[in-house]
């Protein structure tokens, strides 16, 4: 009798474990790009050409940058618009890049720090990261002392820097799961 219990359970067991793996799969399959990850835009030209800018306001919000509440990066530009839930743009401004620019694309913010220290030796605040390139964090960030980063160095970084009072602003939009729209 033990010998047929312990098959039955093993049996279970299997199957239990079968049943797990294909559901598993199966949810892999259908979730989009995770935080951190860029997912594909409606229009595979969107991530390659530059956004359609207002020629009167430079610093207008692009069209075709998303929709509802975000942040939009123009990698181009060098600024950022802070966008609410009626997709009007509450606050825009220039940003420094650091050394290595994220794609094009829709991320989200997956951390942030109050401060730490820059990869270029900085002391930092209000760091807001959305993804990562070639093992490069990156994200945006105020210097604490308002120092600009160093143009001239050959490290790696990722760091957008931002001015303390924008850097704040930023802290109070941007919190885990935020979406970043990043823009040519």
């Amino acid at each position: 009798m033990a010998g047929t219990s312990s098959g039955i359970v093993a049996g279970l067991t299997v199957a239990a474990v079968a049943t797990v793996g294909v559901l598993t799969f199966q949810a892999s399959a259908n979730v989009p790009g995770g935080p951190g990850t860029a997912r594909a835009s409606a229009s595979p030209s969107a991530a390659t050409s530059k956004a359609p800018r207002d020629r009167r306001n430079p610093a207008a919000l692009p069209a075709g940058s998303g929709k509802g509440e975000r942040v939009v990066y123009s990698v181009d530009d060098d600024r950022v618009w802070l966008v609410g839930p009626s997709g009007r743009p509450k606050r825009t401004f220039a940003v420094t890049p650091g050394t290595v620019d994220p794609a094009p694309g829709t991320y989200y913010v997956t951390s942030r720090a109050n401060s730490v220290t820059g990869t270029d030796g900085t002391p930092i605040e209000h760091v807001v990261r959305f993804t990562s390139t070639g093992g490069v964090a990156i994200g945006f960030s105020a210097a604490v002392h308002g120092t600009a980063p160093d143009t001239e160095s050959t490290a790696r970084t990722g760091g957008i820097r931002e001015s303390r009072e924008d850097g704040e602003a930023m802290w109070e939009f941007a919190t885990i799961g935020q979406q970043i729209v990043v823009i040519r």
